[in-house]
């Protein structure tokens, strides 16, 4: 197993699953015949990790994918009915509640349920293992399953991309995040003095690297100041999610000030987040995110393997200004200013030398790193135009990944079929009422829509 992989057993804990949920709604029922053949064609026999199931052994107790006999696909296909009134608000109930149950490690990772009874139609719960794949990789294999006619002709759906294809940038990045992880090899070998100090580990894991000055800024960051998003976490979770919002009036909102659908919208985020605190009495202060990044090209096909590539940046959320143009211009400022660090590789090679140590290593390494940050947020595009998944069309999509370094909030965006859908998933500990985040992110929306119309894009970029 990769140790990027690896790592991802290493930080499963009870009141924090590294598990990648998504959630499918569809207007009409679910040939329940006809998506037992999809996912076995497309999924099972496609890609080995969903025959095989996790082992450990040796004297370190490395991680091996081994295949397991007498693999079912209808142990891991089944079909739930969602009780009464089957809302929109029992199907977040549900979301939630799986999120607090763990898979079952003696199986392949990874589970898929039919929620009949949901509106008109029904919804479709997706959860795997993050140690099989990252979220971008697992957003594509599950969209695959689906075509773009009802049929199943006219082709496998398409994927939106935002981002310019960087593929030369990566390559370079790469580079570096393997050489943290080759000289993480060799320091190793010095012994366990390295236990007691996980972060002579990592000084000592970019010895050579391009990236030794990204990885000295992330360790060096100041930790988060509490918010209501921080604290102990608990094992219930909660979840909501956003109406759709049109891809072209967040585009509307960015025009004139070079902002991308992306900017726009994580503005309203920390607008949103901002409006929170404020109402429960706090002075609204900068937190940062954690935001997963996709180190692979648009255009790479995906490994027949699957696997994490990704690394994270920490990106500053300006709370901390009241006007939402300011907040605007400020994110994009800092959001431009990310995509030109190698900060995203540094830190796929700190998950890769994660995997190769010991628990405790990873475990230090993680704490140091829950305390740089507040909450997860992630971005995954989907199809641009409506898709057919055996049969019955896709009506929505909403897809979280883990609460990763025992953070307690998960901000999702996804973008489907010209929509923007955001989602926030929570420990009930600390955001007992996710749909006050949803509620505050929607008139956001609106606040910043108004001002920058108001303000006429004047204002320069600094």
């Amino acid at each position: 197993m990769h140790p990027s992989d690896a790592s991802w057993l290493q930080m499963e804990e009870p009141t924090s699953l590294m598990v990648i949920t998504a959630v499918l709604w569809f207007d009409e029922p679910l040939d329940w015949e006809r998506l037992k053949e999809v996912v076995r064609e497309r999924l099972v026999e496609r890609y080995p990790r969903f025959r095989q199931r996790v082992v450990t052994g040796g004297l370190l107790g490395t991680a091996r994918w081994e295949e397991e006999p007498g693999f079912r696909l209808e142990a891991h296909l089944r079909r739930t009915k969602l009780r009464p009134p089957g809302d929109r608000a029992e199907l977040e109930r549900m979301v939630g509640e799986s999120m607090s149950t763990p898979l079952d490690f003696s199986r392949p990772l990874w589970e898929l349920h039919v929620i009949q009874g949901y509106e008109e139609g029904c919804a479709l719960l997706m959860r795997v293992h993050h140690c099989i794949a990252d979220g971008i990789s697992l957003a594509r294999v599950l969209l695959s399953l689906t075509d773009e006619r009802a049929d199943g002709g006219g082709g496998r759906a398409g994927y939106f991309e935002e981002a310019e294809d960087t593929s030369g940038k990566l390559g370079r990045l790469l580079r570096g995040a393997r050489t943290v992880v080759d000289s993480t090899r060799a320091a190793w070998k010095r012994g366990a003095e390295l236990l007691a100090e996980p972060i002579q580990l990592m000084d000592l894991a970019v010895e050579g690297a391009r990236g030794a000055s990204a990885l000295s800024r992330v360790l060096t960051l100041m930790n988060d100041p509490p918010s209501p998003f921080t604290g102990e976490l608990g094992r219930v979770k909660q979840v909501a999610w956003s109406r759709p919002v049109p891809v072209g009036k967040v585009r509307e909102i960015g025009h004139g000030t070079g902002s991308t659908v992306n900017d726009v919208v994580m503005a309203v985020v920390a607008g949103m987040l901002r409006r929170y605190m404020d109402a429960r009495g706090q002075p609204p202060e900068d937190v940062r995110a954690v935001v997963p990044v996709n180190l692979r090209s648009p255009r790479e096909p995906i490994p027949r393997e699957l696997g994490n590539r990704f690394g994270v940046v920490f990106l500053p959320l300006p709370l901390g200004l009241a006007d939402p143009v300011d907040r605007l211009w400020e994110l994009k400022r800092r959001m431009d200013k990310l995509k030109r660090s190698p900060e995203a590789a540094v830190v796929f090679g700190m998950l890769s030398a994660a995997g190769l140590a010991p628990a405790p290593v990873e475990r230090m390494a993680v704490d140091v790193m829950r305390k740089k940050a507040s909450v997860v947020l992630t971005n995954v595009p989907g199809p641009k135009r409506p898709v057919y998944l055996a049969g019955a069309r896709l009506a929505g999509v909403m897809f979280w990944v883990p609460m990763a370094a025992r953070l307690g909030v998960g901000l999702s965006i996804f973008s489907y079929a010209g929509h923007v859908t955001l989602g926030v998933a929570a420990d009930e500990s600390l955001v007992p009422e996710p749909r006050e985040l949803i509620e505050d992110f929607e008139a956001e929306l609106e606040s910043l829509a108004e001002a920058v119309r108001d303000s006429g894009h004047s204002r320069p970029l600094h």
